[in-house]
């Protein structure tokens, strides 16, 4: 259980949230309307916080759209969405202990994403707490975990990710890879964990299948979180020869990696899977212009209204640059959730679960679907390269820094989709 006082600041972010969001749907039905309770459990503390916090500003302005329209209509009324925050420092044992807390505390529906090794702990124990507890059963809900192996050796009826897996967002990436007919040496480096492994076994796979006269002239794993001077890595990465990275890094081991590179004066592509926010635009500065390339489900440059019309509605709600982190896929999935808790007519886990499986959610121009088979969103994919806003293509920057991220490449969600090998045990 959490501490008294970590439990009282949850309670009193909830309390603000469902206050400021939930007044309308309190407003219609009174005060016997219980909230749906969404238990995010995140690094909120450590060398990974802004990540967490990043995540649930995306995920308070998603419950709120919800509760402006009045809650999730149920069998019971409509009930309001209410997010609570659960510190798992970035540690899996602390999550388990969150876990159990958000379950204690009424939770149905668990939240988490920053890590797959904590995914894939969150699975197993989610699918022995359902086995074990089926009256107080959870379904967890993946944005950014990405090892391909959660939604095929690993996939569970429980699980759903709505996030593309680290293979199909690869394939994206590796499709403006080929086109860059100049490039002939490369340097692989990921975090040593779960995802960073898969992302450099699969650039290996890739590359050799697409772009064999690429020489991988570095191929390194480092520990995850914990290295705070990269100066050595990029050291390393300019003496090679390498005229381009590709790294799966995210938070402080990107941020950290690029600027060590610009420091030591690498002067190559940067080919990632989050290099568009979180500091490494600013952090690689001018040098970054053309050459860094970054892939995700969508970047606030996608070229129609729509999509300009929601990136600016974020800005208006967290209008200061630091916060400027958007995730269009949280978004679609706290609607895909509000839309199979209304199917369902509440909140029962299994019937909720079931509804999920037909997710089709539209927002902000873009659609995502569920596919029942292994529990993998479909969705369409972009690559952006950096450039200077208000170059062509790029009216808006990042976190302030002066640079955005110009889309060369979209990928249709059949396109984007892989194999998979799951076989689901189902209730």
């Amino acid at each position: 259980m959490p501490h008294p006082a970590s439990r009282r600041a949850l309670l009193g972010a909830s309390l603000a949230l469902l206050g400021a969001a939930s007044t309308s749907a309190y407003g219609q039905r009174g005060r016997g309307v219980q909230p749906i309770k969404l238990a995010l459990i995140e690094s909120l503390s450590g060398s990974f916080a802004n990540t967490g916090e990043a995540v649930f500003r995306n995920l308070v302005l998603a419950t709120e759209r919800v509760n402006a329209r009045g809650g999730v209509p149920t069998a019971q009324g409509r009930r309001p969405l209410v997010l609570e925050r659960y510190d798992n420092k970035g540690q899996t044992e602390e999550s388990l202990s969150m876990l159990r807390a958000a379950i204690d505390s009424g939770c149905q529906f668990v939240l988490q994403g920053n890590s797959s090794a904590v995914a894939a702990v969150l699975i197993d124990a989610i699918n022995k707490h359902n086995a074990r507890d089926p009256r107080r059963r959870v379904i967890f809900l993946n944005y950014s975990a990405v090892d391909p192996i959660l939604t095929n050796e690993l996939c569970s009826f429980w699980h759903f990710r709505f996030d593309a897996h680290a293979d199909m967002r690869m394939a994206a990436l590796m499709e403006v890879l080929r086109q860059d007919a100049a490039l002939k040496s490369i340097y692989l480096i990921g975090q040593d964990y779960s995802f960073g492994q898969a992302v450099l076994r699969e650039a290996r796979r890739q590359l050799a299948a697409q772009r064999p006269d690429v020489a991988i002239v570095g191929d390194e794993l480092h520990p995850v979180g914990r290295v705070k001077d990269f100066l050595p890595y990029a050291a390393k990465i300019r003496a090679s020869g390498a005229q381009a990275v590709l790294t799966g890094n995210w938070g402080n081991d990107l941020t950290l990696l690029v600027k060590a590179a610009r420091d030591v004066g690498f002067g190559g592509r940067f080919y990632t899977f989050y290099g568009n926010a979180l500091g490494a635009p600013a952090a690689i500065g001018e040098a970054g212009v053309g050459k860094v390339v970054a892939v995700a489900d969508w970047l606030p440059n996608v070229p129609t209204p729509e999509s300009a019309a929601f990136y600016q509605s974020f800005r208006r709600r967290f209008p200061s640059p630091r916060d400027d982190y958007v995730h269009l896929r949280m978004q679609l999935m706290i609607e895909a959730l509000a839309q199979a808790i209304a199917r369902a007519r509440g909140t029962d886990p299994l019937a909720v679960a079931r509804q999920l499986e037909r997710a089709d959610v539209t927002l902000a121009g873009r659609r995502g679907q569920m596919r029942p088979d292994d529990h993998q969103f479909q969705q369409p994919l972009v690559v952006g390269v950096m450039d200077r806003r208000d170059a062509p293509g790029v009216p808006f920057d990042v976190e302030g820094s002066g640079y955005g991220f110009r889309v060369v490449r979209e990928t249709a969600a059949a396109d984007a989709a892989r194999p998979f090998s799951c076989s689901m045990a189902r209730p």
